[in-house]
């Protein structure tokens, strides 16, 4: 067991040397990018640290090395999964080509329409909205200011986005029907 941080250093250098390589490809196997496994092992690292801390920090065995960038990388696909969905229902939405957004576009029907459609959610839900899109706020960031949990802040956002692109439906089919 080390016992000086500079031998504790090099222990897990060499650790990472010797077993670093094959750890990094299993993470690349798990994710899309190279940048992204480079970002699972590192995740899966500093979790490795935590867990070896009663063992004195010392570089853990291979099969639970693999067992946490498994399970880091389970949380990389569930959180892509869902960033991908969210973002489809954000594509969805803005399929418009308006600017509701830009103050010029006060006179423009579409941007009418949409503040109406925003206007008529329900408190809960028009201010998630409001925070998430115009705020840029985060699920963590809206869940602390509204005393929630992130779920249901993202929750909350979602069927928003949902019922918003109900109502923007019917105003092209009315368009086009």
């Amino acid at each position: 067991m080390p016992s000086s941080p500079q031998r504790l250093a090099d222990t897990w250098k060499e650790w990472l040397s010797a077993e670093g390589g094959k750890l990094l490809l299993y993470a690349r196997s798990r994710t899309n990018t190279a940048q992204d496994a480079e970002d699972l092992m590192q995740e899966a690292l500093i979790r490795l640290w935590g867990y070896q801390e009663e063992r004195g920090h010392v570089p853990p065995d291979l099969p639970l090395a693999y067992s946490v960038l498994r399970l880091c990388g389970m949380d990389y696909g569930r959180k892509q999964g869902r960033r991908a969905k969210n973002q489809q229902k954000i594509i969805q939405f803005h399929d418009f080509d308006e600017h509701w957004l830009d103050r010029g576009a006060e006179e423009d029907e579409e941007a009418e329409f949409l503040r109406g459609a925003v206007e008529e959610l329900t408190d809960k839900l028009r201010e998630v909205v409001t925070m998430k899109i115009w705020g840029g706020l985060t699920f963590a960031q809206i869940a602390e200011v509204l005393k929630i949990s992130q779920n249901t802040a993202a929750s909350r956002y979602r069927y928003a986005l949902e019922q918003l692109q109900k109502s923007l439906g019917n105003l092209k089919e009315a368009r086009n029907g």
